[in-house]
């Protein structure tokens, strides 16, 4: 290995940056290799935690393990060093270094080569301290891997936007962050094994497509230099999810990632994870029991109970009976007047316009009825709460009601104020859906964004007879929010972030 290399001149670097580049440089210099191949690791420092959890103070056990960690805190003395090792889960331990076991010169480089984040391996006796700290004494140790910028102190801790755009320092100094990194395996363990005990079968459909569908959104557009051809990436899997129940796989799922080029907030990322899965044979209301299944032992799996507690203390129900209410009549109660699906665009708007809604003059009525009902009743949804019934309009791919004009069997779950799930009774008659996707595509002509196109592939696939079914899709990164309590950005460990100006 050759001399420190730097991309920038050591004179414009920061103390910190600089003082650490040149130790780099100095073991080098000593022939010692600041960033070796391997180190001596025999057990983690959770498997040492859990075998001597019960040892009493002041013990030397005889037992040799090497250990490793990152240093998040160290003091050095005369004749003896102490520091606290950290590894990836969190779990510590401390590290201690007495002039008699690993000599002077060993001492003293501990010393002056390690620094703060530095990571190390330790090897010697574990012991309990005279104050009963669970430790272990070195009889030597090795610099794994240099840190050559230190970490965030307690005192200054980092704002939102770094803890996302440099989530690996989030995850090494914040309990929570690796918390939820750690709680999503556990979530999609759960969610497979709901899906396994009901006989569905996982599929991957593509996220490349040479048409959007599946869903009301604006998708992201790229080109294909093999093809030639323009495609757009998934912003829902619905429509090849339905061909596999054409097929013959009546249950099926998948967890996908989607892509929908509209705003972030806390609630919307323009790529997240997403659950969708159809059922042959069910409706909106079977595949509301699958939602809440699935919903509730997710929450069983990394909490133990249908009651979460999110990150700031305060515990939410996700168990029991959920409420449900009538999208309409929730619209009828928040403006004070009788709407339903049959109430003109007109009448809607003159509602629209009393409640101080901004009216987009694209806006068919049934989106309208749906913006008035997120204005009027969105922030009382606080516990689990299916919203029943939405417009046909706004639900091309939904089966009308069977009982009520101008309404699809379509459910929205809210939770804790936010759009967790939605679920329908699956339209199924190849006819229908040709004029409902026409229609989209006139929307689309006339300049909505977000309309879906004609799909002739999948209107053929109807063609060849579709069962009816119940489907639903579900946010991944939503269900870590109710989970949580977080905002989207913290359920997802790398979210989409904005370059950093130069």
């Amino acid at each position: 290995m050759s001399a420190d290399n730097t991309t920038a001149p050591e004179d414009d670097l920061p103390e910190q940056l600089r003082i650490r580049r040149e130790k780099r440089a100095s073991l080098i210099d000593r022939g010692i290799e600041p960033y070796p191949v391997a180190v001596s690791r025999t057990k983690t420092l959770k498997e040492i935690r859990s075998h001597y959890a019960d040892l009493a103070i002041d013990v030397a056990t005889g037992d040799i393990e090497s250990l490793t960690g990152r240093i998040i805190f160290k003091r050095d003395t005369g004749k003896l060093c102490f520091a606290t090792l950290r590894e990836g889960d969190g779990t510590e331990l401390q590290a201690m270094l007495s002039l008699d076991k690993v000599g002077e010169d060993s001492l003293a480089a501990w010393k002056s080569d390690i620094d703060l984040g530095d990571i190390v391996s330790v090897t010697g006796e574990i012991i309990t301290s005279k104050r009963g700290e669970l430790s272990i004494l070195a009889h030597s140790w090795t610099l794994a891997a240099k840190s050559l910028r230190p970490l965030p102190n307690d005192h200054k801790p980092m704002s939102e936007e770094t803890r996302v755009r440099m989530r690996y320092v989030d995850l090494i100094v914040r309990p929570e962050a690796r918390s939820a990194a750690r709680m999503r395996p556990l979530v999609m363990r759960s969610l497979r094994e709901t899906f396994n005990s009901q006989d569905f079968i996982e599929v991957e459909t593509p996220m490349l497509q040479v048409m959007h569908g599946g869903a009301a959104a604006r998708p992201f557009k790229t080109y294909s230099n093999a093809y030639d051809i323009d495609l757009y990436m998934r912003i829902a899997p619905e429509l090849f999810l339905k061909r596999c129940v054409v097929g013959g796989i009546e249950r099926v799922f998948e967890i996908n990632r989607n892509f929908r080029n509209e705003g972030a907030d806390s609630s919307h990322s323009p790529e997240f994870a997403m659950i969708e899965s159809y059922m042959a044979y069910g409706d909106w209301r079977s595949i509301a029991d699958l939602t809440k299944s699935l919903i509730q032992n997710a929450a069983l799996a990394v909490a133990g109970s249908h009651v979460v507690t999110h990150h700031d203390g305060r515990q939410f129900n996700l168990g029991g009976t959920w409420k449900e209410i009538s999208l309409y009549d929730a619209i009828s109660e928040g403006v004070g007047e009788k709407v339903t699906a049959l109430t003109p665009i007109e009448d809607l708007k003159k509602i629209a316009t009393k409640l101080g809604i901004k009216i987009d003059p694209k806006w068919i009525t049934g989106k309208l009825a749906e913006e008035i009902f997120e204005h009027v009743a969105k922030d009382q949804l606080i516990e689990p709460t299916f919203v029943m019934g939405f417009p046909v309009d706004t639900s091309p791919l939904v089966r009308a009601h069977r009982e009520i004009p101008g309404v699809a069997e379509k459910w929205d779950l809210y939770v804790d104020g936010f759009e967790l799930a939605t679920g329908y009774s699956e339209l199924i008659d190849p006819v229908i859906q040709r004029e409902r996707l026409v229609e989209q595509a006139q929307l689309g002509a006339k300049g909505d964004l977000e309309a879906m196109q004609v799909d002739e592939d999948f209107l053929r696939a109807m063609e060849f007879g579709m069962p009816p079914m119940g489907g639903m899709g579900m946010g991944v990164d939503r269900l870590l929010m109710a989970l949580t309590g977080l905002g989207i950005r913290e359920t997802i460990l790398f979210p989409l972030v904005k370059p950093e100006a130069e």
